[in-house]
């Protein structure tokens, strides 16, 4: 029996299991995410694809810390990859795990450490009346690869777009070069061109963590725009992949739109607007996300990984508990892993 608890952060679902799992092998939470993604990918399936996942969900298993000064441990497991950090599991988690009192709140600040794949996040969790009112985490530095790149995408033509690492590779490209307004009711044109750029970049511009070999390419994409809301400095929409690209067959040009302003989708871009001075550090950033909902971005500091020049960015937002459950699987379930069928995945 494996019990999670459902989440999710300005939008995006984050499934938080918290038993039922005691902990796997490895020195480092990296090292665990490695051992997950190669030798116990099962459960990721059987957790995301249906019946018991979605395309949008993502979900995190909670293990105990292999650094000291952590308090907890997470690996984050989403549809296409394991990535190092992510903005919403990282709300998600702290959340589960201050509002069911598996670490002590303290209000009005709870100050905590997690050890994500890609490194330790220092957390700060306004607190009121026992529930978690906002998330504040210092992520993992940021940095742009590629500025103001020309690709070439089929069918499409050429592609201005900047590459930017945020926890995870991004592809970044403007949406009024694509004719494509950033509402939700445009999912479908959204996450179809998204992905065929994230594809034609991948294949067309190198991105390798300078420090981390198992951070590389680029596996997801990002549109920008003007925002819709008078606080907010610009939109966005997240595609996150969900099949196996294939230039020859459309129907696999598919994923699913994060619901939030995607906090590493944030982070890149920040690295990025930083990169060209268009962002200072020290100052808000107000990333809009395609339900309107908004993550508040913040340089903190310049800093190097490897040659590039990097920032260390913190992003607040908040999440919101929506269920507990315990999964089950019935040793003659003929489809132990899930399954996906080709309408909505």
């Amino acid at each position: 029996m494996i019990t999670a608890v459902d989440a999710y952060a300005e939008g995006e679902p984050g499934r938080v299991i918290v038993a039922g799992i005691a902990d796997v092998p490895g020195k480092t939470m990296l090292e665990k995410k490695n051992y997950l993604e190669t030798q116990r990918d099962d459960l990721r399936k059987m957790m995301l694809q249906e019946p018991r996942g979605y395309p949008a969900l993502c979900c995190n298993i909670i293990l105990p810390p292999t650094r000291p000064e952590a308090d907890a441990g997470y690996v984050i497991m989403e549809h296409t990859e394991y990535p190092g950090m992510s903005g919403t599991n990282t709300i998600c988690v702290a959340t589960v795990l201050l509002e069911t009192g598996m670490l002590p709140m303290h209000e009005p600040v709870t100050e905590l450490v997690l050890e994500a794949p890609a490194g330790l996040i220092e957390v700060q969790a306004h607190c009121e009346g026992g529930k978690v009112r906002q998330v504040t985490f210092r992520n993992v530095p940021a940095f742009a690869v590629h500025l103001d790149a020309t690709i070439e995408v089929p069918t499409i033509g050429k592609v201005v777009v900047d590459v930017a690492y945020g926890g995870m590779f991004y592809v970044i490209a403007e949406a009024s070069q694509l004719g494509i307004r950033l509402e939700p009711e445009l999912g479908r044109d959204i996450v179809r061109v998204s992905e065929m750029i994230r594809q034609a970049a991948d294949d067309q511009l190198a991105a390798v963590h300078p420090e981390v070999d198992e951070f590389h390419g680029i596996t997801i994409s990002q549109l920008s725009g003007p925002a819709a809301r008078d606080d907010a400095h610009l939109k966005n929409a997240v595609t996150v992949s969900t099949g196996n690209f294939d230039w020859d067959k459309p129907a696999t040009w598919t994923g699913a739109l994060d619901r939030s302003p995607c906090g590493t989708g944030t982070c890149a871009k920040m690295a990025v607007l930083h990169a060209k001075g268009e962002l200072g550090l020290g100052e808000d950033f107000h990333h809009e996300g395609i339900l309107g909902t908004i993550f508040t971005g913040r340089l903190e500091s310049e800093t190097k990984v490897g040659d590039y020049r990097a920032v260390v960015p913190t992003i607040s937002g908040q999440a919101w508990i929506t269920g507990f459950s315990n999964y089950v699987l019935d040793p003659s379930d003929p489809f132990p892993q899930g399954f996906t069928v080709g309408d909505i995945w």
